[in-house]
C-alpha cells in the first residue's frame, strides 16, 4: 500500500526536524541534563513539526540508548512509539475529545505509574479545541502533576488557551519553515528516492507551501503522481496553480507601462491556462516584494526568490519607483480580500489590472492636493500673524489698549487619509443605559490579561485602547487614534478574539463596541442630555449638579468636573 511522502519521511530524530534548530537543541539539552519539565506547549503554524517533535521527545525520554540526546530508534521502546503501539505514550486529538469527561478520564489514568516505559507521556494535539470545563479539569493535573507523567500540548492557535494553562507549561514557538529549508529537504528526499526533478519545480513547490513542510511534501506527492514519477516545472505550476516568472514579468511590465489592453490579455491567458486566481495574486505580491528587496538589498533576493532573478528582473527593479510598488501591494491585498467569497474571480482580476495600470503618479497626485492644502493653511496663518503684528504696533504707537481680536479659525484639512466610519451610537446607548462603575472595574481588572491572550499583531492594534464604559451586556472601548479605531472595527477576527477572551476571563461574552477617544466625551454628553431629561432639567447647585452625579454613576473616575 502506498504511503504519502509526509508519512514516510516524517522526522524520527530531532536533527531531521526542518527549520527548528533552536527548539530541538533546547529539548535535547533538557534531556541530557535531566532538566525536563512536567508540561510543554508547542505552538506554531500547521506542518512545522510540532507533533513530530512531541513524539521524538517522548522517545528520547524513554530510550535507554541515547546518543547526544537523540533516540536510537532501534530499541523496543523506540520502535513501539514510532508505530504508535506503546501504551504509555498516549496521543489525543482534542478536536474530537474536547469534553470534560475525556479530560477527567486522562486525569484519573495519569495517577497510575507507567507500565512499560520510564515516563507516561500525553500528547494532546489541537489543545485549543478543549472546552472551558475541560481546561479547568486539565488545570488541576498541571498544578499537581503525578510523578513520571509529562504533558505535551500542541496548538496552532495559542491565543485561545487560558493564561492559567500557559503559565504552567514551557512554551516553544515553532516558526514557519523558509522556502530554502523546504527546498533542501525535498532535494534530499528525491535524491534518496532516485526521482528525477527540475530544481525550478521544487522552488515553485517551496513557495506554494507557505511555510509548512507537510504541505510541501503533499504538493510534491501530487506532482510526482501527475508527472509519472518525475518532477517538472510545468507539472509543478499546474498542480500549485502558480504562474511562470515570464508571465508575471510580462504582466508587471505591462501594468507599470500603463498599457492596460496587453495586461488584460496576459491576465486572460493566465486564467485560460487554468491558473488559480488567488495563487496568481500571491505570485504578484511575492514578485513585488522581491523587487522592493532587490532595490534595498540585492543580496537578499537570492534566498527569498530562490535564485531566479535575471537581468530582466534587475532592469525592472531599477526602472520602477518604490512608491508605486507600495501602492501595488496595497491594491493587490485589497483585491485579494474582496475575492475571498466570490464566484467570479475574473471580474476582480480585470478590475485589479485596470487599477494597477493607473497607479503611476497616484502617490504624487494625492500628495499634491494635500501639499496645496497645507500651503494654503500656512499662508492663511502667515497672513493672520502679519495682521496681529500690525495691530500690536498700532496699539503701541497709540499707547492704548484694546481687546485682542479673536483669532480666525483655521478650517482643518485632510491629507487624503482613509475615511473614518461614523460611530454607531445605537449600539453604544443600550450599553450606557445599563452601565455601572463596578462593571467597568471588572473589565479593567482583566484587560491586561486579555491583551496577553491576543496575537502579537492584534495586541499592537489594541495597545492604545482602553475600556471606558461597561454593563453586563457590553463594553465600550476607546481608541487614542481614529485610524486604529477604523482598523479594529474592520477586523472581525480581532473582535472575535476579544469576545472569546472576555468569555474565558470573566465567564461572560459582552458585546464590544469601539469609539475614537476624541469623540467619546461628546457621545457621553449627548447620551446624558437625550436619555436623562429628568436629570438634565433639574437646577444645578454650585456644589454638585445632578447631571454630574448621574455621569459619575455611569462612568466613574472617567468624569472630570470643571467649574466655570
Amino acid at each position: 500500500m502506498y504511503r504519502a511522502l509526509y508519512r514516510v519521511w516524517r522526522p524520527q530524530r530531532f536533527d531531521e526536524i526542518v527549520g527548528q534548530q533552536m527548539i530541538t537543541q533546547t529539548l535535547k539539552n533538557a534531556i541530557m541534563t535531566h532538566q525536563t519539565s512536567h508540561a510543554y506547549l508547542f505552538t506554531g503554524p500547521r506542518g512545522t513539526g510540532k507533533t513530530s517533535a512531541a513524539k521524538i521527545f517522548a522517545k528520547a525520554l524513554n530510550c535507554h540508548h541515547l546518543v547526544d540526546g537523540e533516540p536510537c530508534n532501534e530499541c523496543a521502546t523506540c520502535t513501539a512509539i514510532t508505530k504508535g503501539q506503546l501504551n504509555d505514550v498516549i496521543e489525543i486529538d482534542a478536536a474530537s475529545n474536547n469534553g470534560v469527561e475525556e479530560i477527567r478520564d486522562i486525569r484519573d489514568k495519569a495517577k497510575y505509574a507507567p507500565t512499560e516505559a520510564d515516563y507516561k507521556v500525553y500528547i494532546i494535539d489541537e489543545v485549543h479545541m478543549l472546552s472551558t470545563g475541560a481546561f479547568n479539569a486539565l488545570l488541576k493535573t498541571l498544578e499537581e502533576p503525578p510523578a513520571n507523567v509529562i504533558f505535551i500540548l500542541a496548538t496552532t492557535e495559542p491565543h485561545k488557551i487560558p493564561l492559567t494553562i500557559i503559565s504552567r507549561t514551557q512554551r516553544f514557538d515553532f516558526r514557519r519553515i523558509t522556502a530554502k529549508d523546504s527546498y533542501e529537504r525535498m532535494v534530499y528526499i528525491l535524491d534518496q528516492k532516485k526521482v528525477d526533478y527540475d530544481e525550478k519545480a521544487l522552488r515553485v513547490i517551496a513557495q506554494a507551501a507557505e511555510g509548512g513542510m507537510r504541505d510541501a511534501l503533499s504538493i510534491l506527492d501530487q506532482v510526482i503522481s501527475f508527472g509519472d514519477n518525475t518532477v517538472t516545472l510545468d507539472d509543478a505550476l499546474t498542480v500549485t496553480g502558480s504562474v511562470t516568472k515570464k508571465l508575471i514579468a510580462d504582466y508587471m511590465e505591462e501594468v507599470t507601462n500603463h498599457v492596460t489592453k496587453p495586461a488584460l490579455e496576459t491576465m486572460r491567458q493566465i486564467l485560460q491556462e487554468g491558473k488559480d486566481a488567488n495563487r496568481f495574486i500571491e505570485d504578484l505580491i511575492s514578485y513585488t516584494r522581491d523587487v522592493l528587496l532587490y532595490q534595498q538589498a540585492p543580496e537578499m533576493v537570492d534566498s527569498v526568490a530562490m535564485g531566479e532573478n535575471d537581468q530582466r528582473f534587475a532592469d525592472f527593479a531599477k526602472s520602477i519607483d518604490a512608491e508605486v510598488l507600495y501602492q501595488m501591494i496595497k491594491t493587490l491585498n485589497d483585491i485579494q480580500q474582496q475575492m475571498r467569497f466570490t464566484t467570479h474571480p475574473d471580474v476582480y482580476l480585470e478590475v485589479m489590472t485596470v487599477k494597477l495600470s493607473q497607479l503611476d503618479g497616484t502617490a504624487s497626485a494625492t500628495a499634491a492636493p494635500a501639499k496645496a492644502a497645507d500651503d494654503a493653511v500656512v499662508q492663511q496663518l502667515a497672513t493672520k500673524v502679519d495682521q496681529l503684528q500690525t495691530a500690536l504696533q498700532n496699539l503701541k504707537a497709540q499707547g492704548g489698549t484694546a481687546s485682542p481680536a479673536k483669532p480666525a479659525r483655521v478650517k482643518p484639512t485632510t491629507n487624503g487619509g482613509p475615511t473614518i466610519k461614523k460611530v454607531n451610537v445605537s449600539q453604544i446607548y443600550p450599553i450606557l443605559g445599563a452601565a455601572t462603575k463596578p462593571d467597568l472595574m471588572k473589565v479593567r481588572e482583566v484587560w491586561s490579561d486579555l491583551m496577553n491572550i491576543l496575537s502579537i499583531t492584534q495586541r499592537a492594534l489594541m495597545h492604545v485602547s482602553q475600556p471606558v464604559a461597561a454593563s453586563d451586556e457590553g463594553v465600550v472601548v476607546a481608541f487614542d487614534y481614529p485610524f486604529l479605531y477604523q482598523k479594529a472595527i474592520d477586523n472581525q477576527e480581532l473582535m472575535d478574539a476579544l469576545g472569546n477572551g472576555l468569555d474565558r476571563l470573566m465567564g461572560t461574552a459582552p458585546k464590544i463596541v469601539c469609539v475614537p477617544k476624541e469623540q467619546w466625551p461628546q457621545i457621553r454628553h449627548d447620551y446624558l442630555e437625550t436619555h436623562q431629561p429628568e436629570v438634565a432639567s433639574q437646577p444645578a447647585t454650585p456644589a454638585k449638579p445632578a447631571v454630574v452625579d448621574q455621569a459619575q454613576q455611569l462612568f466613574g473616575d472617567l468624569v472630570e468636573v470643571k467649574t466655570d
